[in-house]
C-alpha cells in the first residue's frame, strides 16, 4: 500500500516511521510512505539558519519525496494520514486519495475541534481526553469518526507530556485500525455536530496572566474578576490557584506564561516576567496555595522565585506600572 503522510513536528515522526516500516515492500519501487507533506523550511535562531521540520528531515534521510506546498504534484497513493500537519488541507487534495485521508486529532471529537485541543483539555480541567481518528472532509475536524481511544489527564500533565502520551499510543492504534478501515469492517460514524466546541491557534500573547489577579492569588486573596481564556471559544473561568496552575501547565512548553512587574518605585516601565514552573501546595483541590518555583525576568537567566524576591525585594506585579 502507498501512503502520503501529512505532518510536521518531532512527536509525529514515530508515526510516519511505523507506517513506512509496516507498508514498505522490499525491492518495490513505490510502497510504504511515498511522500510527506510538511511545513516549509523557515529561518530559526539568531543566525536565521534555515530549519527543516523533523518530518522533512526524516523523509530526507529515507530518500522519500518532500512536499511543502500544494502547488507540488502529489504522487499516486491509496491513503493519506494526517498528524499535526498545521495547515488546512484543500478539498481537492482530500479527493486525490481513493481511500480518503485519516486525521489523528488529539481530543474526543466533537469536543475541542481546531488547533489547540490538548491545551484546552488542561486549561478547562477536562479530566479525560483522548485521540480521535476521523475521515477528513472539507470542514475542520468535521468528518465522520473511524475510531477513538480515551486517556486520563493527570494532575501534573503539561501540554508536552500529554501530547506525547497521546501520539505514542496512537501508533499501534492506527496500525491496528487501518486494515479494518480498508476492508470496510469499520462503519464511519457521523459526529454529533450540535455538541462541537472549538479552539484557536495560540499566540505568544495568549500566555499572559493578569498581574493584579496573580498577586491576589499568591497572597491567598480571592479575585472576583472573570478570566477569559482566549484560545477556547466561549470559555471563562475564575482566577484561583488551581486555574492558574492549569493555565501554566497548558502553556508548557510553548508559548509559556508571563506577567508584568515593576522593579522599583518611580516611572520605570514594567518588565515581563516569565513563569517557568509552579506547583500547588497540596495535591487536592481543597484550598491549595499556588507556589511559584522558577521565573525569568526579561534579559536575565532563570532563577527560583525565592532567589528572585531576594534580588528584587521591592517589586510589584502590575499591569501599567502605576
Amino acid at each position: 500500500m502507498k501512503v502520503v503522510f501529512f505532518g510536521t513536528p518531532d512527536f509525529v515522526v514515530p508515526i510516519v516511521d511505523a507506517l513506512h516500516k509496516t507498508y514498505r515492500v522490499p525491492r518495490a519501487k513505490e510502497s510504504g510512505v511515498v511522500a510527506v507533506v510538511t511545513q516549509p523550511p523557515s529561518p530559526a535562531g539568531r543566525d536565521k539558519r534555515i530549519d527543516h521540520s523533523p518530518v522533512d528531515q526524516w523523509a530526507w534521510d529515507k530518500k522519500i519525496k518532500v512536499i511543502t506546498g500544494f502547488n507540488n504534484s502529489l504522487p499516486d497513493a491509496d491513503l493519506g494520514i494526517v498528524a499535526a500537519y498545521g495547515k488546512i488541507i484543500p478539498e481537492k487534495i482530500i479527493k486525490h486519495f481513493p481511500k480518503g485521508i485519516l486525521n489523528l486529532h488529539p481530543s474526543l471529537l466533537p469536543v475541542f475541534r481546531g488547533a489547540s485541543p490538548i491545551q484546552a483539555a488542561i486549561v478547562t480541567d477536562t479530566n479525560r481526553t483522548g485521540l480521535t481518528v476521523i475521515k477528513m472532509d472539507k470542514l475542520m475536524d468535521h468528518g465522520p469518526i473511524i475510531s477513538l481511544f480515551k486517556e486520563d489527564v493527570l494532575p501534573e500533565d503539561t501540554t508536552e507530556t500529554l501530547r506525547r502520551k497521546l501520539f505514542e499510543r496512537s501508533i499501534q492504534f492506527l496500525l491496528d485500525l487501518i486494515p479494518n478501515y480498508l476492508s470496510k469492517k469499520i462503519i464511519p460514524k457521523e459526529q454529533d455536530h450540535a455538541k462541537a466546541t472549538y479552539t484557536k491557534i495560540i499566540t505568544r500573547e495568549d500566555g499572559f496572566i493578569d498581574p493584579t489577579n496573580l498577586q491576589k492569588v499568591i497572597d491567598n486573596k480571592t479575585p472576583r474578576k472573570k478570566w477569559v481564556i482566549s484560545f477556547v471559544s466561549n470559555f471563562t473561568t475564575q482566577y484561583s490557584p488551581v486555574t492558574i496552575h492549569q493555565f501554566i501547565r497548558a502553556m508548557t512548553p510553548w508559548p509559556g506564561t508571563w506577567t508584568l512587574l515593576r522593579l522599583t518605585a518611580g516611572g520605570q516601565a514594567p518588565k515581563r516576567l516569565k513563569i517557568i514552573r509552579a506547583h500547588l501546595s497540596q495535591p487536592t483541590k481543597h484550598n491549595p496555595q499556588l507556589i511559584l518555583d522558577e521565573v525569568q525576568l526579561e534579559g536575565k537567566n532563570p532563577v527560583s522565585w525565592e532567589e528572585f524576591k531576594r534580588g528584587y525585594p521591592n517589586t510589584a506585579l502590575t499591569r501599567d506600572g502605576v
